[in-house]
């Protein structure tokens, strides 16, 4: 089977873009939830501008990837930068909505029971508002993760890392040797790393969410 030929001739070079494309999506999803959760609970007491907050991320979402990346590229040129920027973006907005209903979502009563014991603002955030909130916010990371993993792979446009390059350079050449199976190879390790990181956040799902969450 030529692409089974194709995959154990260029085994060094598909690994090393498999990683890549794995740890660049990581990286990103990584940035856009630790600044997702910060916006989420700057906001999330504020009817007004947790309203704000959740409609522009659903907005942002319709933003071509495309044109925001040519968009980066007059201040950052090629390569690394534009690309980590647009996906951490675009890796943020899921989380923020999710963030900001989980954490709107918290019965009042437990939150007075907190008080009631004493315990200071930020202890409650930390104790009691964002454990209850962590299964609706890992639902967001799991849907930004899923989403950033594809979009990746059109980093390649602006020369970032990852599998693009190879499904990009592959459907260029079609007809030329190796092309099909090039573009093949690559869409397969994207879905494979796709369905690796949901397994893992299942299994961090399993370890984190409280049983009586779950």
């Amino acid at each position: 089977m030529q692409l089974l030929t194709y995959v154990q001739g260029h085994a060094g070079n598909l690994t090393f873009l498999t990683y890549q494309h794995a740890s660049l999506a990581f990286q990103t999803v990584l940035v856009g939830t630790v600044v997702a959760v910060i916006i989420a609970v700057a906001v999330y007491r504020l009817p007004l501008f947790s309203a704000l907050t959740l409609t522009t991320s659903r907005v942002a979402l319709t933003i071509p990837s495309l044109a925001l990346l040519a968009l980066l590229i007059v201040p950052f040129g090629l390569g690394v930068v534009p690309s980590f920027l647009m996906l951490a973006f675009f890796a943020a907005m899921p989380v923020i909505g999710n963030a900001i209903v989980g954490l709107r979502s918290v019965p009042a009563s437990t939150i007075e029971a907190a008080q009631g014991i004493g315990l200071p603002r930020w202890r409650i955030l930390l104790s009691v508002e964002l454990p209850i909130a962590w299964p609706v916010i890992l639902t967001g990371i799991r849907v930004s993760t899923q989403m950033i993993v594809g979009v990746a792979a059109i980093v390649a446009y602006v020369l970032g890392p990852g599998l693009g390059s190879l499904i990009f350079n592959g459907l260029s050449r079609l007809g030329g040797a190796n092309a099909l199976e090039m573009a093949l190879t690559g869409t397969i390790l994207i879905v494979i790393i796709a369905l690796v990181f949901d397994g893992l956040l299942v299994l961090l799902g399993r370890f984190t969410i409280s049983k009586g969450l779950s």
